[in-house]
């Protein structure tokens, strides 16, 4: 692996940020016009609809013969299957700002995961700097007059389990980076996410006698726009770069980008919601960037040095 290869991580990495970030915007919009597990069918079907196309026509090549596939399934279980269904039903029981402070955690959760199942090292500059980093967005969230509801324990909890599935994923299409490609993992996830919610959604939908209320969204542009949105640019695209990076670098350093995304969701909605970017926002912004920055930057060296080594490896 050559530094070319890193510095497009890095890049990869914030782009992703910046797609999850507007990703919020378009998630808001496809709701008022269908139900959350509705959305989830429409966003990976547009998503594995349309990487099945160069699949077919072999631009993009797949193999899967002769490879540990059970653990390619296992990670799709985690991510989107367990991440999306446990933040739906953790989010009946909570409200969305609980769920944003609980899943600024995921880096902490990552870190902890990656030292253990990886055996990646940071320095404690580096630990420090990811706690920073999900300082800054929990404390936006509180200035916002937003507060953690202890005894709701079921919506919590649901809640938390979201960031041990994200940070799950991490870990594991880290150590399968070295078996698949981006490509292969992503087409994968995609698939069984798609059949997946498809079958849910539709036995709900026969058993309520309300499949009119399920084709009914694909008759407004707006929600179509939104979608198609979510499912190429937002499910396949961020997929695509995630599984690449993790294959560059290390599962604690990429978690850390996921809370850039609290900055540009704050950006989207003062510029599309009219919403009010206040002193707090600023300064909560500040310690996520030198959180990013400081888990990447100290240390960085001795890192880079360690993947150029290894990169055969890789």
């Amino acid at each position: 692996m050559n530094r070319t290869e890193i510095k497009l991580a890095y890049i990869l990495a914030v782009l992703n940020a910046v797609i999850i970030g507007f990703s919020f915007l378009f998630a808001k919009v496809t709701l008022d016009y269908a139900a959350p597990l509705d959305t989830l069918t429409y966003r990976f079907a547009a998503s594995f609809i349309v990487m099945s196309i160069p699949v077919a026509f072999g631009w993009i090549k797949l193999q899967y013969r002769g490879k540990a596939l059970y653990k390619a399934l296992l990670l799709s279980l985690m991510y989107p299957l367990g991440f999306f269904t446990l933040q739906a039903f953790g989010l009946q029981y909570a409200s969305s700002a609980e769920g944003g402070i609980l899943y600024a955690c995921t880096p902490v959760v990552t870190l902890i995961l990656a030292s253990i199942f990886l055996k990646e090292k940071t320095s404690l500059l580096q630990k420090l700097s990811i706690f920073l980093s999900v300082f800054g967005v929990v404390f936006i969230f509180v200035m916002m007059g937003s507060t953690i509801d202890f005894s709701n324990v079921t919506g919590l909890l649901l809640l938390f389990m979201t960031c041990v599935a994200f940070a799950g994923y991490s870990v594991m299409a880290r150590s399968l980076s070295k078996q698949f490609s981006p490509a292969e993992l992503t087409y994968l996830m995609l698939g069984v996410g798609f059949v997946t919610f498809l079958v849910i959604s539709m036995i709900q939908h026969i058993g309520a006698g309300t499949t009119d209320r399920f084709l009914a969204p694909i008759t407004n542009s707006t929600f179509i726009v939104s979608i198609l949105f979510l499912g190429i640019v937002s499910s396949l695209g961020t997929a695509l770069a995630a599984n690449y990076i993790l294959s560059k670098m290390e599962a604690s350093k990429m978690s850390v980008f996921s809370n850039l995304s609290t900055i540009v969701s704050m950006v989207a909605g003062a510029m599309f919601l009219g919403e009010e970017i206040t002193v707090y926002h600023l300064i909560g912004s500040v310690l996520i960037i030198a959180g990013v920055v400081g888990a990447n930057y100290l240390g960085r060296k001795q890192g880079v040095q360690q993947q150029l080594l290894s990169g055969s490896s890789l």
